[in-house]
Formats: C-alpha cells, structure tokens, sequence
C-alpha cells in the first residue's frame, strides 16, 4: 500500500472517530442506577460490552463474545442521526428502522470500505436477531433498563406510564437470547411491581 493509500485509509478512520464523539452526545430516557441523571449512549455501549464480557456464562454454548462485544459497541452509533427511540413509543418504534438504516449508510460508509462492511454487517447481524451472539447481544440491551428501573423506584417506568405487561414484551426478547437472564429479569419486573414502581 503506497503512502498516500495510508494516509487516505487513516483520513477516514479518524473521521469516523471523529463522528462517533457525536455518541457522548446523544441522552437515553434511561437514568443511571442511581437515578442521579439520564445516560449517554456512548456510556449504555461501554456497559453493555461489559455486561457481555462478565455475564457470558449464561450465553448459549459456543457463544463468540468478541462478536457480542462488538455488536454492542457498534448496535447504537445510529443514534447520532437518528436519536434515541424509546422503546415504549409505538409511534416512534414504528419509524426507528428506515432512519436507523440511513443513518448507517451514512456513518459506516465513513469509513474505508473493509472496514465500514464488517462494523455494518454487525450493526445488522444485531438488529436482525438471526445468529446466538445478536440475540445475546440484545437481550442486554433489554436487560440493562430493567436492571436501572428497579434500583431507582420505577425510573422511567412511572414517568411514562409503563405497565409490567409492556416491560415482559422485552423480557420475551431476553429469554430469547439467555433463559437464566429472562428469568432473572422476569423477577425484577414482578419485584417492582409488588413494590409499586411498575403498573400491574
């Protein structure tokens, strides 16, 4: 590779890098645990990765990790165009994908091609659900809210009206990924609920 090629290829990854700062940026319905402010979404991802990285003993069998990590390093960058969907809004759920996708075409496509191709391959690998690592993946995504709303009295819960029913829709999907994890979850919902901070 010549010298200008290098330089070229590093142009670009350092415009990607630059774009993704956008992630700091972008504030989620979610609070931390302790409720003491609303996250970002570069500090959901660089949870989430952790999540995966201490509870992979309740991933199935033969589960790759490192692809589970970097799914969910990449699974929310979208956002920086397309902003934060909170999962409980039928209206805005039902627009998510068509600006989700553009906004990959745009970010992704910053980068060189090789490299833009694999992080857009795992970006849809995790919204497509089709392989154990994705359905993983996303069954902390689902996990990490639950786990916030019932430290912090219902957190979102109660501000947007939530009932449990609507909160073991997204259990449905951790079960999906991890059995032991969508029982977990499926108790923190039901403790919340005795406690009052979540809708019957």
């Amino acid at each position: 590779m010549t010298t200008a090629l290098i330089h070229e290829r590093l142009q670009s990854q350092l415009a990607f890098h630059m774009e993704i700062d956008k992630l700091k940026r972008v504030i989620r319905r979610n609070s931390l645990i302790d409720g003491s402010r609303r996250e970002n979404d570069a500090e959901h991802s660089w949870h989430l990765a952790m999540m995966a990285m201490t509870l992979a003993e309740h991933a199935p069998p033969e589960t790759d990790m490192s692809r589970v990590v970097a799914m969910l390093l990449v699974h929310d960058i979208v956002e920086i165009d397309a902003g934060d969907t909170f999962v409980y809004d039928p209206v805005a759920v039902e627009g998510q994908a068509a600006l989700e996708g553009a906004a990959a075409d745009r970010i992704f496509g910053l980068l060189p091609e090789d490299q833009g191709a694999r992080l857009r391959t795992l970006w849809d690998e995790f919204e497509e659900r089709r392989t154990p690592e994705a359905r993983f993946a996303r069954a902390l995504d689902r996990l990490a809210p639950i786990i916030a709303n019932h430290h912090n009295e219902g957190g979102t819960w109660p501000l947007y009206k939530v009932t449990a029913d609507q909160v073991m829709e997204k259990v449905r999907l951790i079960e999906e990924g991890s059995p032991t994890l969508g029982e977990y979850a499926a108790g923190l919902v039901a403790g919340s609920v005795a406690r009052g901070h979540l809708a019957p």
